[in-house]
């Protein structure tokens, strides 16, 4: 895998829904049934989450897929302008491209007409194949076109020289969620399911069902052993996972059957790695697995294994018996989704999937004023200095590692909103009436353009999040925290909003993000973005015993009912839990910083402090399906939203002062169980 940036929530990308609910503003509708010291999230939330349920065509709702909703609905608006006025538009603009796309996702009718048209071809060539040689050759002209199958291929700056992009090769190929699910015994009906769904894709191509199933058979014992070669999730967040820089001789030992040089030729970037001096080879024992397979594994199971993934990759873009078994597997097997989402949320999908930096320029356009982002700038200058503070002051630290934290601090770059520059979409070409060739082009268009940054200079002001998105993130290559305009918006923040409130929203956010600069993954990055130790052994060793006993706190949480044995994954979620927490020790300590010598307005019954701490659990209000949260404890890095409300203000004496809990309550750790990091 290529690195990936540190967010604050797990991936949005199907958190619209069918139906509107309200985005919990701050009203202080509290259960009175509960106390706020024994589960603050359940005194805060419980009211909202009963008034707003899930809907049927999704697995969870909550704050931040309200707030998503929002920027769904102003998506909408703009992209429907945009098919409407599409043919008349300037020829090439970015209005005529997102508005043909748009339309052709919409027409059901030709895309039903179509088919899976679309993929015959690649589905002919296929089964053509005649040789390992073939095999080969096959793979490397589907990377070629951004069909990556059988292993991930992307661009990232270099962990020992981040001001250089260099090519990453990682593991990949597996259509369960992760590896543990091939071979664990709970997870037999989902690999029954996993089969079927393998099964009637097939059978919608015109595959007999007996020869269906004796195909599916192969593909889940091809992908069987990736699995047993693949890390698991925790494996993944270690630096020294994400890694391994090798020459391509140097990678052509470790796959005797894959020349890398060759793949780099098809993928017409030799140039670049060659001006890079070598790429990437992130998980050796996988691509030595993949090699063995490459030779051993019969022809026959290669074509079965690619018309699968050729199929199941193009089926969201097919016609309607491809678009329902697919959401079949993925959003009811998986995720127990009861419903697929409107024909428009998928074509909106669609866009943000090929030009969603376009769409985003459109969006800051209508929807984000200039006096947003300059008071979110005050807030985030105002919690990048709490943590220099907090820095300053440790007592754990020695004053040689506290000099390099600093030395990281300063070099943190802050994005608000949207990028400086916008990205050129001029050589894409897009029509008004293929929705699968404006997908295809578009994945093509992407891959170019990202590949073209191999043996270049990192670009730190890049954006990779877009600006309709409700999110924020962290780059540990680059060392930059970014804020999309879509999340500077209530519950997180309010332009003209009361101090407290925002804090304790948007700030937190702000020191999430920090945060994850100095938690267990980003603390292995210098202020560079170079993967580097600037850590004594002693401070590191300090630094592991307190995440350590974070470890345990995420560990011992079961967070539902019905499967009491199903426990946060501590060790999984600990980078996000130190952001969490390093995060609303800032923004508290900015807060009262900035309020100083304020009179403290009660507003609602409540204090300064009781406002600050409500709207960080306001945030987190919500809730999910239990086998969306059964999958994402295996999958997500993040900790699921209950505990999220709760576990920083449990660590945090501010927090039991406002409320007057007391040594006992659930909500006060003992000092002994108590974590302060950063």
């Amino acid at each position: 895998m290529t690195p990936r940036a540190l967010t604050l929530a797990a991936a949005l990308c199907c958190a619209q829904f069918a139906q509107a609910a309200a985005i919990p503003e701050f009203v202080p509708d509290v259960d009175k049934s509960l106390s706020a010291c024994t589960d603050f999230n359940a005194w805060s939330n419980n009211n909202w989450i009963k008034a707003n349920p899930i809907p049927a065509d999704k697995s969870r709702w909550g704050g931040f897929d309200a707030l998503a909703q929002k920027s769904q609905d102003a998506q909408r608006s703009i992209v429907e302008a945009a098919a409407k006025n599409a043919d008349s538009a300037k020829a090439g603009s970015i209005e005529q491209k997102i508005g043909w796309i748009y339309r052709a996702a919409m027409d059901e009718a030709a895309i039903e007409r179509a088919g899976f048209d679309p993929i015959k071809k690649d589905l002919a060539a296929i089964e053509s194949l005649k040789t390992s040689a073939d095999v080969v050759a096959w793979l490397q002209h589907a990377h070629a076109r951004a069909e990556g199958r059988t292993f991930g291929f992307g661009v990232s700056a270099d962990y020992k020289n981040a001001k250089r992009q260099i090519a990453f090769a990682s593991q990949g190929g597996l259509g369960l969620p992760g590896p543990e699910y091939y071979s664990k015994d709970e997870y037999a009906k989902l690999r029954e399911a996993y089969l079927a769904h393998i099964a009637k894709h097939f059978e919608l191509t015109g595959t007999p069902a007996e020869e269906a199933k004796a195909r599916a058979a192969l593909v889940m014992q091809l992908e069987t052993k990736l699995a047993a070669a693949s890390l698991l999730r925790v494996e993944l967040r270690k630096p020294a996972n994400q890694y391994n820089f090798v020459s391509v001789e140097q990678a052509n030992k470790i796959t005797p059957h894959w020349d890398w040089a060759s793949y780099f030729k098809v993928m017409k970037v030799d140039a670049g790695v060659a001006s890079a001096g070598g790429f990437s080879l992130s998980h050796p024992k996988f691509f030595a697995a993949l090699d063995a397979l490459l030779a051993e594994a019969p022809v026959a199971q290669w074509q079965a294994y690619f018309a699968f993934h050729a199929i199941d990759g193009a089926a969201p873009s097919l016609s309607k018996a491809f678009q329902d078994e697919n959401f079949a597997f993925y959003g009811k097997a998986v995720n127990g989704t009861p419903e697929q989402e409107a024909r428009w949320k998928r074509a909106l999908g669609a866009v943000n999937g090929s030009m969603g930096q376009a769409l985003g320029q459109l969006y800051v356009k209508e929807y984000f004023p200039p006096e947003a982002k300059a008071r979110a700038q005050e807030l985030v200058d105002n919690v990048r200095n709490a943590l220099k503070e907090r820095i300053e002051n440790l007592d754990w630290m020695s004053p040689e590692t506290k000099a390099k934290a600093i030395a990281k601090w300063a070099t943190f770059l802050p994005k608000i909103g949207y990028p400086d520059n916008w990205r050129d979409w001029s050589g894409l070409s897009i029509t008004a009436d293929s929705h699968y060739a404006n997908v295809r082009a578009a994945r093509v268009f992407n891959q170019r353009f990202n590949l073209a940054k191999i043996g270049k200079e990192t670009n730190r002001y890049e954006w990779g999040m877009t600006p309709q998105t409700v999110n924020a993130s962290y780059s540990p290559s680059t060392n930059t925290i970014n804020f999309p305009a879509a999340i500077l918006q209530p519950p997180f923040y309010y332009a003209k909003g009361d101090d407290a409130i925002n804090y304790g929203g948007i700030g937190a956010v702000i020191g999430h993000e920090a945060g994850h600069g100095f938690d267990d993954q980003g603390s292995q990055f210098d202020g560079e973005g170079n993967n580097t130790n600037w850590w004594t052994a002693e401070d590191r060793k300090r630094f592991d015993e307190r995440a350590n006993k974070l470890v345990a706190q995420a560990d011992e949480y079961a967070p539902l009912a019905n499967y009491p044995d199903k426990k946060v994954n501590g060790r999984m979620t600990l980078g996000e839990n130190i952001g969490d927490l390093g995060g609303l020790n800032m923004a508290y300590d900015a807060m009262v910083k900035a309020t100083a010598g304020k009179p403290d307005a009660m507003l609602d019954g409540m204090s300064r402090d009781q406002r600050f701490f409500m709207n960080w659990a306001k945030v987190w209000a919500g809730s999910i399906r239990d086998q969306a949260q059964l999958t994402r404890l295996n999958t997500d890095v993040h900790s699921p939203a209950s505990f999220r409300a709760n576990g920083a203000p449990s660590n945090m004496p501010a927090f039991a002062k406002a409320y007057g809990c007391k040594a006992g309550d659930p909500m006060v750790r003992p000092d002994e169980k108590r974590v302060v990091i950063w």
